[in-house]
């Protein structure tokens, strides 16, 4: 059976009010672009997002901050969008702060079925704060738990209509755990093909994790920092 949306908007559809979303992507890098603006424009508020982290003001997740649609983040960097800033520094956003490698962990712990791991990351920090201890080997570690979502939306390069998706090079970062790990997992593709057109040695994600594809209506692909190396340099090689 087909796994295909008509639109971005239709496959945002079932998010409601206070939703928790999972938004895959690394800075700019494979977020979901079409599915971010289609929730902007949906109106829906009050949601948790879990993500690497909170975008620019002019794209992905910065789209939905400035919107006022988003009570917390579950993140690890905040650094690039100064929407963000300004909503935490005024009260007006939680946040729960979460190392990279712990957060990709959490999820992949849902994903799995994993009811949680140690790690010595935090220990000794605020992220400590009300968590279990345990000493292995002589040093101490924090029990994480894993961490799930109601939706996940995630960005592949292609997909078949089964929900079969491959990821390109580094857009892979977040969204294939993510995939894994919510109730409900939306992706977002730049190309469909059909059943069984897959090589089934280059899927990254099975389609049994995705419940809806949509083709992504246009692309920005927006660099977050723009580095050139300077004549002079180029001169000098």
């Amino acid at each position: 059976m087909s796994k295909l949306a008509g639109s971005s908007k239709e496959a945002v559809r079932p998010v409601f009010d206070g939703a928790s979303i999972m938004l895959g992507g690394f800075g700019l890098c494979g977020i979901p672009e079409n599915l971010i603006r289609a929730l902007a424009d949906s109106g829906v508020k009050n949601l948790t997002l879990i993500s690497n982290n909170a975008g620019t003001d002019e794209h992905g997740i910065g789209l939905l901050l400035k919107n006022g649609q988003v009570k917390k983040m579950i993140m690890s960097y905040g650094g690039e969008c100064a929407v963000f800033e300004k909503l935490v520094l005024e009260g007006r956003l939680e946040v729960e702060w979460t190392p990279q490698g712990t957060l990709a962990e959490r999820i992949r712990a849902q994903g799995a079925g994993i009811g949680g791991f140690y790690t010595p990351t935090g220990y000794g920090t605020v992220v400590a704060e009300g968590k279990e201890t345990r000493q292995i080997d002589g040093k101490w570690h924090l029990l994480e738990k894993p961490l799930g979502a109601d939706f996940a939306f995630v960005r592949a390069h292609q997909a078949d209509e089964m929900g079969n998706l491959v990821f390109r090079k580094t857009a892979r970062n977040f969204n294939a755990v993510m995939a894994t790990a919510a109730e409900t997992t939306v992706a977002e593709v730049e190309s469909v093909v059909a059943a069984g057109a897959l090589d089934p040695e280059r899927v990254h994600t099975p389609g049994i994790y995705v419940q809806t594809v949509v083709r992504g209506e246009r692309y920005a692909k927006p660099i977050e920092k723009r580095v050139v190396r300077r004549k002079s340099e180029t001169a000098a090689r």
